[in-house]
Order: structure tokens, then C-alpha cells, then sequence
């Protein structure tokens, strides 16, 4: 069964607060009405015409003098650059321009012969004030868009400075609150990293003795495992600010902004001092240099940033860094030195402990049933990361809000497991009669084979509910946990993965596109077994496994370390392992005939059995077997209809 991982990491207990660190002080809040001051002056002046009454009309200089003969004029006041403006006898204002040279030889006499009230002659400099004024509500303007464009450079962009500057986020300004008792089981990693903050808690105890603490923690392991949370609890346990980054930030398209950013983030640090720096991700920035055939410029001289701020900063100023990544395989090796990762800590995927202490932390705040036993649920979930049983328990709270309770049942997480495993079931993808006599066949092989072979696992669940795209599935429970699989346990799995398929052709007399997914991961199973672990007499003990933990699965296309004619003896072992698999799975089946028709009928009838229900089938006494809803390991065989 193929287990798919889900990107969420596992929800954080403490709920730390996050905030930008060191933030600048606010700018006062008179800055702020400076804006709504201008605007609204802005506004007065261009309105101050029309809130007098009128609007002043503008008359031609002839204009004005026949309205002065008309006796329509009844006040002027006149500068010195011959500007008039006015009254006239309808109370309107008025505004008109006459010539400087006429003003005391023929505009002054006529007023005075007219009975116009001169109020007075502006001096020149009153002229100097109008243009100001005229003036005000365009540097008003200007001025306001300014400030709204630095503004909104400080907001989007940040200017040069949030450019270049460091994007750590500091995990509340006084200290985070995770610690060990947060994060469920790890012991061993725990104890790895204790020496981290005893460090920190302690500086003056190293110093004495003439040791150096350790600069650099590199922790390692499968996605969704809480690589993030034990560094957060580091920095609880030690009591010290904790600056968080993930490698890609440092990254932009400019040359130089990611090694600006190293330095800023080193400088702030060292200011909080002791202090832990946590970058997440560092294979964006850490990878192999000159493994590319086209060189990055940013990326290479952000490393070498790195490399000398790890290896410059002074000892004593209490500073550790440490570090996340799915694929150590691929980062620099001066990265790797001592000096600057000191160590290298594992964070695996949980065993059944562990396992069982993750689900207990995920479970609070959630009501689950008296029928629900979490160490029966983390025995069903090996391979799972924290990550996964967290999704785990919000699936099977999921199922319980949907079933209208608000308690979680042993069902719940059954059905929760199922979705997460094998995808959605879906009632409207019903199987034709023969499709589901054909699918019961082949999943009874699969659970016939299973119960008959000496060192497989035991068989948990069989059914034949299409769920997501697999038609049917038999499921298997490890016992206990493995760390070493024998050959004979693989060639025991070999022959389940077969058991399907010569069951179809040994029943309905052909086989299927049912058995597609089982011949993959069969023939992945026996070219591993060939390639990478040296069973193969004909080959010998030799191995072409890939370099490096292989955290994020065999995805890598690697070239071929080995000649043309050893892949066609790799291919013919390989052909060799598949055929005897199938030959051993068809004897065991024709020699359990009548127990195969049985399982098949079972399943036809309830379309659900238990491992209890094969073997009593097979004529063999049921053993104590695990819950019978508890999901097996890698081992669920899938007729997917897949060509």
C-alpha cells in the first residue's frame, strides 16, 4: 500500500505568537492628519471664490469700460500690474485686466466721473502673495504624492532596505513557549540536542573548560516528522529568542540581496544574543556547488555568505544555528564540516511508542469513544509521520461530524484510515457482476497466499469496496515492527503480490488488468532485491543502491553505474524472481482450492473479512490476531483496473 504523506505538519501545542522582530517605532500620529490637513486646505483654497456668493465674472478690458459708462461698476481696486477686481451695482464680482499705462490717465478719470469707490492700489508685493497662494494647492498635491508613493515602496516592496533586509520571523520577542514535554516521543533526539541548551542555559561552564559549544545543529529526516517543532522546543527549553527563516527567502532575482539578507540576519541575532537561527528548508540555499551545469550566481554567493557567518561569528556570543532539510545527501560538504553543523540529528519516522504518544497529543480536545484504543490505532498507521496522524485524527473527527456525533468511534478512524490510504469511497462506482466475482477472486488469492506463507504478515482486513482507485484490498498488520527484512520475508511478499493475478487465471481461466498494480510493485520489489541487496546467485553480493537516505523516495532519475550486460543479467534475475513467485502462488492455490472458493464466497456475501475468517477458511486455527480493523503496513494489494 502506498502511503500518501500529507504536506501539513503537525499543528504546534503551544500556539506561539509570531511577530516581526526587532519592529521599528510607530511614527507619530500628527504625521497622519498632516495628509487630511492638506487636503482639506486644498480644498478652501480652490472653493474660496465660490464661498464668497459668486463665481467673479471675467470681463475684456472694453467690457469693463462700457460697464463703467453704463454706471455698472460699483467698486475697483486695482494693483500695481493693472489687475481690477470688483463689484458691480447687481452685487455680482468681477474680475478684468486693463492696461498699466492707462491706469492714471484715462482708467482714473473715468472711474472718479462715475462715481466708482476705489477701496485702494495693491502694492507689487501683494502680487508675490497671489502667486503663493496660487501656488499652494499644486505643492499640496505634489507633496501628497510623495508621501503616498514612499509609502506604498515601504508597504509592497520595502524600499532597498526590506529588499536586502533579513525575512526572519521572531517567535514572540521574549522567548517561545514549546518545550520537550510538547513534542511526543524522540528521546534519542531529544537528548541529542539537550547539550543545544545547556549551552545556551550555561556558556561559562564550557568556557572554563576551554570547549566550544556547538555551532550548528542539522536535523534530518522524512517530511511531516517535526523537524521545526523540536528546534521551537530549543529555544523554549533555553529560554532565548528564536529566529526563524526558510532558505528560499533568502533568494530574489538581484545578485547580492540573499547574502545582504545572511548578514542582516546574523547582525540581528547576535544583537538578541543567546539566540537561536533555525532555517527551514537549507537545501535552497545549502545545495552542492558546481553540481549544475549552469551556475547560480545568488544561490552560490548566499552560501558563501552562510559559510562565513557560521564559521566568523565569535564563539562566545551565543548564537546556534540550526537547520531542517529532507535531503542531506544533496548539500555542500563545507556545509557539513565540524565547525559549522557540529551534528547531524535524525528525526525518523515514530515507531509504535512513539506512534502511540503523538495520537495521545493530537487527541486532546477531541472526545473520542470508550471503544477506541489509541496503541490499536498507531499498530494499524506504521510508516505514518506526526504529520499524518495528525490528519489522521482530524479525517476520523471529520467522519464523526458528518455522521451528526460528536464523539470519535473506533469506525470513525477505521473509515479515516481508508480515505487516507486508498482515497475516497465512492458509491456511485458499483462493479458489474462478474467485475466483483472477478475482484473477490483475486483478493481471496492475495489472503489465501498471505495465510499460507510461513514468514509474511498476518492478514488484517480483506475487502472488496472500491475505494479511491483500487477495486479491492488486502490488507496485512506487521506484528512488530521491522528494521530487517529477510529474504525470505521477500520472497513470501512476492509471491501475496502474485497471489491475485494466478488466482484470476486459475479460477476464471484469465487474467486481468486488475493485477496491473500489483505486478509494479512486484517487479519493483524483486529489481531491489537484485540491484541494491544482492540476492541474486547469478549476480552475486553486489550492490548499485543510490547514495545518501532517500527521505522523499526513490525519485531521482540516476544514471547507470553498471555495463549494458550487467542490466540484461539484472533483467533476467529480475524475470527469474516474478516467475517463481507466480509458480509458488499457483500451487499454493491449486493446492487450496476449495479454501480459495470459500474466501471468495465470503467476501461475495459480506463484502468485509477479517484474518480470522481466512484462516478458518484454510482449515488453520486462528491465532490472536489484531483488531481486525487496524490497517497493515506496506503490504495491501490492489486490484485497480489499471492496464
Amino acid at each position: 500500500m502506498e502511503h500518501r504523506t500529507s504536506p501539513a505538519r503537525p499543528p504546534d501545542p503551544g500556539h506561539e505568537r509570531r511577530t516581526k522582530g526587532p519592529a521599528p517605532p510607530p511614527p507619530p500620529s500628527w504625521r497622519n492628519w498632516l495628509i487630511f490637513l492638506g487636503i482639506a486646505l486644498t480644498i478652501l483654497l480652490l472653493l474660496r471664490p465660490s464661498m464668497n456668493g459668486t463665481t467673479p465674472e471675467t470681463l475684456t478690458y472694453s467690457q469693463f469700460l462700457d460697464d463703467v459708462r453704463g454706471d455698472k461698476v460699483q467698486t475697483a481696486t486695482i494693483d500695481a500690474n493693472g489687475g481690477v477686481v470688483g463689484q458691480l451695482t447687481d452685487g455680482t464680482g468681477y474680475r478684468s485686466q486693463i492696461p498699466v499705462a492707462l491706469q492714471d490717465n484715462t482708467v482714473a478719470p473715468l472711474l472718479d466721473q462715475h462715481h466708482v469707490q476705489v477701496t485702494g492700489q495693491g502694492p507689487a508685493s501683494a502680487t508675490v502673495l497671489s502667486v503663493i497662494l496660487s501656488l499652494l494647492p499644486l505643492l499640496l498635491f505634489v507633496g501628497l504624492f510623495i508621501f503616498l508613493g514612499r509609502r506604498a515602496g515601504r508597504q509592497l516592496a520595502g524600499g532597498l532596505g526590506a529588499l536586502t533586509g533579513s525575512r526572519a520571523k521572531l517567535y514572540d520577542a521574549e522567548k517561545p513557549t514549546t518545550r520537550f514535554s510538547d513534542v511526543a516521543g524522540y528521546e534519542g533526539a531529544k537528548q541529542e540536542v539537550a547539550e543545544v541548551v545547556d549551552f545556551l542555559r550555561h556558556p561559562n561552564r564550557y568556557s572554563k573548560v576551554g570547549a566550544i559549544g556547538p555551532k550548528g545543529v542539522l536535523m534530518v529526516g522524512p517530511p511531516g516528522t517535526g523537524k521545526t517543532l523540536m528546534a521551537r522546543a530549543v529555544a523554549g527549553e533555553a529560554g532565548v529568542p528564536f529566529f526563524s527563516v526558510t532558505g528560499s527567502s533568502f533568494i530574489e532575482i538581484f545578485v547580492g540581496v540573499g547574502a545582504s539578507r545572511v548578514r542582516d540576519l546574523f547582525v540581528e541575532a547576535r544583537k538578541r544574543a543567546p539566540a537561536i537561527v533555525f532555517i527551514d528548508e537549507i537545501d535552497a540555499i545549502g545545495a552542492r556547488r558546481g553540481g549544475a551545469i549552469v551556475s547560480n550566481d545568488e544561490r552560490e554567493q548566499t552560501l558563501n555568505q552562510l559559510l562565513a557567518e557560521m564559521d566568523g561569528f565569535d564563539p562566545s556570543a551565543g548564537v546556534v544555528v540550526m537547520a531542517a532539510t529532507n535531503r542531506p545527501e544533496t548539500l555542500d560538504p563545507a556545509l557539513l564540516r565540524p565547525g559549522r553543523f557540529d551534528r547531524q540529528v535524525e528525526i525518523p519516522l515514530p515507531n509504535l511508542k512513539e506512534r502511540t504518544a503523538i495520537l495521545a497529543v493530537h487527541a486532546k480536545g477531541k472526545k473520542l469513544g470508550p471503544d477506541v484504543d489509541l496503541r490499536v490505532v498507531a499498530r494499524g498507521t506504521p510508516g505514518f509521520s506526526g504529520a499524518d496522524l495528525a490528519n489522521l485524527l482530524n479525517e476520523a473527527a471529520i467522519v464523526a461530524v458528518r455522521a451528526h456525533r460528536d464523539t470519535v468511534t473506533a469506525d470513525d478512524f477505521d473509515e479515516a484510515r481508508d480515505r487516507i490510504l486508498l482515497g475516497r469511497r465512492d458509491a456511485s462506482n458499483a462493479l458489474l457482476s462478474e467485475e466483483k466475482q472477478a475482484v473477490a477472486v483475486h483478493e481471496a488469492g492475495h489472503a489465501l497466499v498471505a495465510v499460507l506463507s510461513e514468514h509474511a504478515d498476518p492478514v488484517s482486513k480483506v475487502t472488496i469496496l472500491p475505494a479511491g482507485q483500487a477495486l479491492g484490498v488486502t490488507q496485512q498488520l506487521p506484528v512488530d515492527e521491522r528494521h530487517l527484512y529477510p529474504e525470505s520475508y521477500l520472497q513470501d511478499s512476492l509471491a501475496i503480490r502474485m497471489g491475485g493475478r494466478a488466482a484470476e487465471q486459475l479460477v476464471v481461466g484469465e487474467v486481468s488488468t486488475g493485477a496491473s498494480n500489483d505486478l509494479a510493485g512486484a517487479t519493483q520489489l524483486a529489481t531491489r532485491m537484485v540491484v541494491e541487496f544482492g540476492m541474486s546467485p547469478e549476480l552475486g553480493p553486489v550492490g548499485f543502491s543510490g547514495d545518501g537516505p532517500a527521505y522523499l523516495g526513490q525519485q531521482e532519475i540516476r544514471s547507470r553505474q553498471y555495463a549494458e550486460a550487467t542490466q540484461r543479467v539484472i533483467d533476467q534475475e529480475v524475470e527469474r524472481l516474478l516467475k517463481e513467485a507466480n509458480e509458488r502462488a499457483m500451487t499454493l492455490l491449486s493446492d487450496h482450492r476449495v479454501a480459495l472458493d470459500k474466501v471468495a464466497a465470503l467476501l461475495l456475501e459480506r463484502e468485509t473479512i477479517d484474518g480470522s475468517d481466512v484462516m478458518a477458511a484454510a482449515g488453520m486455527q486462528p491465532e490472536s490476531l489484531p483488531a481486525p480493523r487496524v490497517l497493515g503496513e506496506a503490504l495491501a494489494h490492489r486490484a485497480d483496473g489499471r492496464a
